[in-house]
């Protein structure tokens, strides 16, 4: 099936991205390692490859909701409390609860991925890169850690980086909005179009 081929390419660029980042000043986890896919977010992310917009985002919803499991119901609140901070504009909390979630279970790979977030609220952008790096290390699946990547490398001028990690979202995620309007906008900038 070509959407898991697609699938499968974005996974292994994904981790590349994350390798290469990594040997260019990131910190990847220690001793971390990624979770296997599960077959519901494999038929997920192979949906995702056809998906109209509207459908694509209750896709989306699912995945975040498979992400978001720990397995554990204090790392599970210890999420809850960081989301909720963030989503609340508390970004110190964020930071604490999400910090205090990455150091008790380091290999969840969401828990980077939401301090992420906090970070690049606060322009932290060099905090928000190391824990996205974390994140897409842990679950290269995660192609809305992959977004931030690709965001925060336009922003520091990594631009053809940033063109390949938008195309790369695309290619799992057609309907991905603001990776396409990230990819054209760098098409022009880059003197071609990848439309």
């Amino acid at each position: 099936m070509i959407a898991q081929l697609l699938y499968r390419n974005f996974v292994l660029a994904a981790c590349a991205a994350a390798s290469l980042l990594a040997s260019t000043g990131g910190g990847l986890a220690q001793g971390s390692g990624q979770a296997p896919a599960t077959e519901p977010e494999i038929a997920l992310m192979d949906a995702l490859a056809d998906a109209e917009p509207v459908e694509a985002r209750r896709i989306v919803r699912e995945l975040g909701m498979i992400w978001s499991r720990s397995g554990s119901p204090t790392m599970d609140l210890l999420l809850r409390q960081g989301k909720d901070a963030l989503e609340a504009g508390d970004l110190p909390a964020a930071v604490g609860h999400l910090s205090a979630l990455i150091d008790h279970a380091p290999d969840f790979a969401e828990g980077w991925h939401l301090r992420a977030q906090a970070f690049f609220q606060q322009e932290e952008l060099g905090l928000a890169l190391s824990d996205l790096e974390n994140a897409v290390a842990l679950n290269p699946r995660n192609f809305q850690a992959v977004y931030g990547m690709a965001l925060i490398l336009e922003q520091t001028g990594r631009v053809e980086a940033a063109f390949a990690g938008y195309s790369a979202i695309l290619a799992i995620y057609p309907a991905h909005e603001e990776a396409l309007a990230g990819r054209d906008r760098l098409a022009r900038g880059l003197g071609g179009s990848d439309i």
